[in-house]
């Protein structure tokens, strides 16, 4: 009976961990998707694309997200990661499916986020309602 009890409470903690782990923002360095940083606050809206090199949606998003960048140069921060080489970005991201799209805002916050192909009109207009003009 001690035992189960013992057991019981360590599950129970494992899983309030696991449920309530730390939700620090990071800042990617957008030159290397292989650099993951944490930090307290982002200073520009940011839009954080998660994918891979080899999947097709991601490949297709590829062109879109380097003209973006170039776009928004200054006043917003466009960052794609390679989760294949950067795993510890899929978990602190909670990521299922790729590509996934997150944006934040000026203060690191998550706004919203997005699975699958995303436009580059539908990038645009989510960066816009954070506050960044091309």
């Amino acid at each position: 009976m001690t035992r189960l009890i013992a057991l019981l409470a360590v599950l129970t903690l494992y899983i309030s961990l696991a449920a309530y782990g730390d939700d620090t923002p990071f800042r990617p360095d957008p030159g290397d998707s292989a650099k993951v940083e944490p930090t307290a606050a982002l200073k520009l809206p940011t839009m954080i694309d998660l994918g891979s090199k080899s999947c097709i949606p991601c490949k297709k998003m590829a062109p879109i997200l380097e003209q973006l960048r170039a776009k928004y140069a200054g006043r917003a921060e466009i960052v794609f990661i390679d989760i294949r080489e950067n795993r510890k970005a899929a978990s602190q991201y909670k990521i299922t499916l790729i590509p996934t799209q997150i944006f934040f805002d000026s203060l690191g916050a998550e706004i919203y986020r997005h699975i699958g192909f995303f436009s580059g009109d539908s990038i645009e207009a989510h960066l816009s309602a954070l506050g960044a003009k091309p």
